[in-house]
């Protein structure tokens, strides 16, 4: 199921009591009209709200050279996979077993991905599924509100339709395995409460929670007659999806994140308390009374049906403050994130149509493609990875929105909006990134062992993602390539050269040598491995023509990333500062 790879490196640091000492303000939307507006709304960290920024550059000369080369580029990006997915192509016939049937104007469609292909097929059950949740919801809302003396001021009347929903859920889509599952869950629940405020919890609970990620992968979620022959009988009935053990890497998270909330909970001085318009962060990072930290909470947490295959990753702290102090999520921000749903998966749905660059990839059909090709089934194939993670991010949100409970945005930028490694990982997988800093990055020292502690978390990370070598390979890359931008913001900071002419331009050639090594990175732990970029490397620096493309491709790359420059300031205008 979609999983993906997020780490920050904040600056802010975190008091006694374990919460962060940052003042954290409400996200304030951009001002209306203006590209800004395609915006994704999220919490953001307004540092200097007065702040005077320079004068707007879109209609200067240098801006408008920019567009014409724009004007040219992208449309030669979208018609070149085009070009190369024709029938009519010499190496269509390589790949064409691997294309289905399609829908749109006659076209086959490249649905060739698994991980995708298992959230296609399924996406009009699993919106199915979401009517019944939420008329379910509807009808025992106004049951037990019904019924209730008063009106409650929280929502946790609702935890035991929760509870139902959730057993009936997962019997239905692991069979019999969910008794394996709370065997689980269960021995992490005792973990965190025999041990309460001792520091063998925290220690305990990650060599337990690890362990038992090595051990599903091992056995491959076990069988029940592994364990005695009598039990041979409960591996009749797997359910719609019986690899339980895929999906929980993600709830591997949500167990760590109950233990460790307790413990720091059973640590702290206690007492605060927030109101409905708490924010993101307060909600996190705020310890509940300890009478919270209970079982049926827990069990509630861990299972939230909406979250629960695929994220987006929420906080204990943050779920059981969402029911003790409600939100409100009007209808219309509801309809409005439906609309983007729908419109990420038309693109979707168009790309797969007309570029069928996950087959070609897969049966590695580039044969006698120029640089400029294969550079382009890279890229694309990197814009399927973002969509097919986006897709299903976006559906169980928008579902957990309907219910009442508002998880982390993940991917609050489009993957070609991005030219710093360190903001790249910030806005990909977002709920995943706050995760990380909390329970791993600021325990680990933060900023004060900034290298080693990037390594130990990316190497952590590719393992809880697949325990193979492209993916480790992939942690150590992304480990080694962190270590040029944060060099750089050292030797050249912005507050000491920010206001000399050449420093905008400088930065911008530093953001192409971060594209290039994200890229790369990338590739080799989602799209085609070591193999696969090795002979990229060898058709990109060991021909003449190769050269020139790398050439035309970085002089092309430092015109975007000068729009990325000049779209952020337009957001800092507009009252959005970002760190991302």
């Amino acid at each position: 199921m979609p999983k993906d790879i997020v780490v920050d490196m904040p600056t802010d640091m975190r008091n006694q009591e374990g919460h962060f000492s940052t003042f954290d303000l409400d996200y304030t939307p951009p001002k209306p009209g203006g590209i800004t507006s395609l915006t994704v709304d999220i919490p953001a960290l307004s540092r200097i709200p007065n702040e005077t920024r320079p004068p707007p550059r879109w209609k200067t000369p240098e801006f408008i050279f920019y567009y014409v080369v724009a004007l040219f580029v992208i449309p030669l990006m979208v018609w070149i996979p085009i070009h190369l997915s024709s029938p009519s192509h010499p190496n269509y016939l390589y790949y064409r077993h691997r294309l289905s049937p399609g829908w749109m104007f006659g076209r086959e469609v490249d649905n060739s991905d698994t991980q995708y292909r298992s959230f296609r097929n399924n996406i009009l059950s699993l919106s199915f599924l979401v009517l019944i949740f939420i008329t379910l919801k509807y009808i025992y809302t106004r049951s037990a509100l019904r019924s209730a003396l008063s009106i409650p001021s929280d929502k946790l009347y609702l935890i035991p339709f929760f509870l139902v929903f959730s057993v009936l859920y997962l019997t239905g889509l692991h069979g019999t395995s969910v008794f394996k599952i709370v065997i689980i869950l269960t021995a992490n629940y005792w973990i965190a409460k025999t041990s309460k405020g001792s520091r063998m919890g925290p220690l305990l609970t990650w060599v337990f929670n690890v362990l038992i990620l090595f051990a599903n992968e091992t056995h491959g979620g076990y069988r029940y007659a592994s364990f005695h022959p009598s039990l041979e009988v409960l591996d009749a009935f797997q359910g719609i999806y019986p690899r339980w053990h895929i999906s929980f890497n993600i709830t591997m998270l949500r167990l760590v994140s109950f233990n460790m909330d307790y413990y720091w909970a059973y640590n702290s001085r206690g007492g605060e308390s927030l109101s409905s318009t708490s924010t993101e962060k307060q909600r996190a990072n705020t310890p509940l009374p300890l009478e919270d930290y209970t079982y049926r909470n827990y069990i509630t947490y861990v299972l939230y049906p909406p979250l629960y295959i695929a994220g987006p990753i929420l906080t204990f702290n943050n779920f059981m403050w969402q029911l003790r102090r409600p939100i409100d999520i009007p209808i219309r921000v509801q309809c409005h994130y439906l609309v983007r749903f729908l419109v990420s998966l038309l693109t979707m749905e168009s790309i797969l149509h007309y570029m069928y660059v996950v087959a070609i990839k897969d049966m590695k059909a580039w044969q006698g493609y120029t640089p400029l090709e294969l550079s382009m089934i890279g890229f694309w194939n990197l814009i399927v990875v973002w969509l097919k993670l986006l897709l299903p991010w976006r559906f169980f949100r928008l579902w957990s929105l309907a219910s009442g409970i508002d998880p982390p945005e993940n991917m609050v930028r489009c993957m070609v909006n991005n030219y710093s490694t360190l903001g790249f990982w910030r806005s990909w997988h977002r709920s995943y990134n706050l995760w990380i800093v909390r329970y791993i990055y600021i325990p680990l020292g933060g900023t004060e062992n900034v290298a080693l502690t990037t390594a130990l978390i990316f190497t952590f990370v590719a393992l809880w993602h697949d325990l193979s070598f492209r993916l480790l390979a992939w942690g150590w890359l992304v480990s080694f390539f962190i270590l040029p931008e944060l060099l750089a913001r050292y030797l050249l900071p912005h507050t000491k050269y920010g206001q000399f002419s050449w420093y905008r331009h400088v930065c911008a050639i530093g953001g192409v040598l971060n594209m290039s090594m994200m890229v790369s990175a990338n590739l080799v732990g989602f799209v085609i491995g070591t193999d696969g970029i090795m002979y990229m490397a060898s058709q990109m620096a060991g021909t003449w023509q190769g050269f020139c493309f790398l050439l035309a491709a970085s002089c092309i790359m430092f015109v975007g990333v000068q729009l990325m420059f000049e779209y952020r300031e337009e957001e800092m205008r507009r009252g959005v500062y970002r760190r991302c």
